[in-house]
């Protein structure tokens, strides 16, 4: 199958192409740079020009591929409306490209739907989702199953992963460092679900080639670890002391990040493994945090 992948570059994508070549797929991968070609080239896809930003590029792109993974997304947390906005265009191009012809499309979505219980593949994004940036894009993506696309969401949890990670941990991590302290929120009782991106990886696949029209797929490897069990973590392999900071205090103390690390969202992905035979074999976030890989880093990339 030849395989349009947006995002190849990033964190997650870099991980789905190999995943892909192994399983004797041809990759293109969406390149916005000089850089970005070359990574591609050399993992052995075919690099095509573009951005999230053309939508003649995607649809293009789309068009000439037996199937689409869309897992770019734009992550300035100042401009989140605008980014979720972006999104919603690429997802309604590249959509349009494959209408009527059945081919797969897997769009890139979050668990972080409901805060305060665990969350399923049944539930549904909606206007107060934490993760209302994804919301429409869920919702376009889905509509698609009845206009000839097979279509599927695969949820991320709020935290993938693995060497190379450059998303909450290293903040977390950047911000011990900075301050002297590992601070966790509260009681630090809430929990974040996990998934090693190796194990994510291999469900973006498996959504590729089985995911049935409609579908929504958790990739989630761990329900929920606790947020001062990452704390204490950090702690431990910075030579910190571990702190609670008051709920009214986090935005002081963790800036941008104090609205995701105050969330409780854990999510379940019971179907998801029921239905794809998906079991991850990866280290949990807490093994790989005390692989100290995490702590190499003198800052966050």
């Amino acid at each position: 199958m030849r395989v349009f992948v947006t995002g190849a570059t990033g964190f997650v994508g870099s991980a789905i192409v190999p995943e892909l070549i192994t399983a004797g797929h041809r990759v293109v991968g969406l390149a916005r740079s000089d850089a970005a070609a070359a990574a591609l080239l050399s993992a052995g896809a075919v690099a095509f020009r573009g951005s999230l930003e053309d939508p003649d590029s995607l649809f293009s792109a789309a068009e000439g591929s037996d199937g689409v993974i869309h897992c770019a997304f734009i992550h300035d947390f100042s401009r989140m409306e605008s980014a979720g906005q972006t999104d919603l265009r690429a997802v309604e191009t590249l959509g349009s490209a494959l209408e009527g012809s059945d081919r797969p499309m897997v769009v890139t979505s979050g668990t972080a739907l409901i805060a305060g219980r665990l969350a399923t593949e049944q539930d549904s994004s909606g206007a107060q989702s934490p993760a209302t940036h994804r919301v429409a894009s869920e919702h376009a993506t889905l509509s698609l199953a009845s206009r000839g696309v097979r279509s599927s969401v695969l949820r991320l949890p709020p935290t993938v992963h693995g060497r190379g990670d450059h998303g909450f941990v290293p903040s977390l991590i950047d911000i011990a460092r900075r301050k002297g302290v590992s601070a966790y929120v509260g009681d630090g009782s809430n929990r974040w679900a996990t998934v090693h991106r190796f194990d994510a990886a291999r469900l973006f696949r498996l959504a590729l080639e089985s995911a049935p029209a409609g579908s929504v797929l958790h990739a989630v490897g761990e329900e929920g670890v606790a947020t001062r069990d990452i704390a204490e973590m950090i702690g431990r392999h910075l030579g910190v002391p571990v702190v609670s900071v008051p709920t009214e205090e986090a935005t002081d103390h963790f800036g941008w990040l104090a609205r995701f690390f105050t969330l409780d969202v854990p999510a379940s992905s019971a179907r998801t493994r029921a239905r794809f035979e998906w079991e991850p074999t990866q280290p949990g976030l807490l093994a790989d945090l005390d692989m100290a890989h995490y702590f190499e880093q003198l800052q966050v990339a």
